[in-house]
């Protein structure tokens, strides 16, 4: 039986606002495998709810970090190599578009909007990797989260789901890249879930629904399944696993109807 030790791995989780957040779940598994945690907040407004959610987990450094802003990932990542001199695992669960742009008629999508989508979404992930790469110095693991919206039509999710094909074509060029350092980089597409980022979708109830009602298993997926689909992503079970997007989703995404 092969257990998963994450003991003496550092990870730096990014996305997390709250206890439903993804990245939550992801953190606290890749804690109990015993990886230490370096955490990262938007801003002030999310300082003190994720300080709550941290404080039970041993030796955790928590960090702001605004993706929209250039110097801040530089510093997180000089925070990081500070206080634990390497890194392992980067999850990076950020994504943000405008309430207006996640619903309507896409054609309507402003400039603005669709930059700011790709922006938070997708850009962010490539100065992430750029930073972290240098602290992989014995390889590691990447690991972001996209959606089915990167390839089919699902109403309300509108910019999203061009922000989730770009991210997703960014995994393959990243895992072509970095593959001859042994840094891995791949993507869960985990079905919908019950966020901060999912309330504000047009339609998600809808969307909910119909993946219970259609997918082969007749349910949604949980929060602890996209975990645990990271924890062997982040781990030696996955050594040789890269470019990869994972379906986590109950088997909706290979229906035809």
């Amino acid at each position: 039986m092969y257990t998963i030790d994450l003991s003496g791995k550092v990870a730096l989780i990014l996305g997390v606002a709250n206890h439903r957040s993804i990245a939550w779940a992801i953190g606290q598994i890749l804690h109990q495998a015993g990886a230490k945690l370096a955490i990262s907040y938007q801003n002030e407004r999310l300082k003190e709810s994720v300080d709550e959610l941290a404080a039970p987990l041993k030796d955790t450094l928590l960090l702001e970090c605004d993706v929209s802003r250039d110097d801040h990932v530089p510093l997180m990542m000089k925070a990081v190599a500070e206080r634990f001199r390497r890194l392992d695992i980067v999850v990076h669960s950020i994504a943000f578009a405008n309430r207006e742009d996640l619903g309507g008629k896409f054609s309507e999508t402003g400039r603005e909007g669709f930059r700011l989508a790709m922006d938070i979404s997708a850009y962010s992930l490539i100065p992430i990797v750029r930073h972290a790469a240098p602290l992989m110095t014995d390889g590691g693991s990447i690991l972001t989260l996209t959606f089915h919206a990167s390839e089919r039509v699902f109403p309300g999710y509108n910019i999203m789901g061009t922000a989730k094909a770009a991210l997703e074509n960014e995994v393959r060029q990243l895992a072509a890249e970095l593959g001859e350092k042994n840094i891995r980089v791949n993507a869960i597409s985990a079905g919908p879930l019950d966020t901060l980022s999912s309330r504000v979708i047009s339609g998600y109830r809808d969307m909910k629904r119909i993946h219970q009602e259609r997918s082969p298993m007749k349910r949604n997926i949980s929060h602890e399944e996209v975990a645990k689909t990271a924890l062997y992503l982040c781990s030696d079970l996955s050594s040789g696993v890269t470019g990869a997007v994972i379906p986590v989703d109950t088997g909706y995404s290979i229906m035809g109807i």
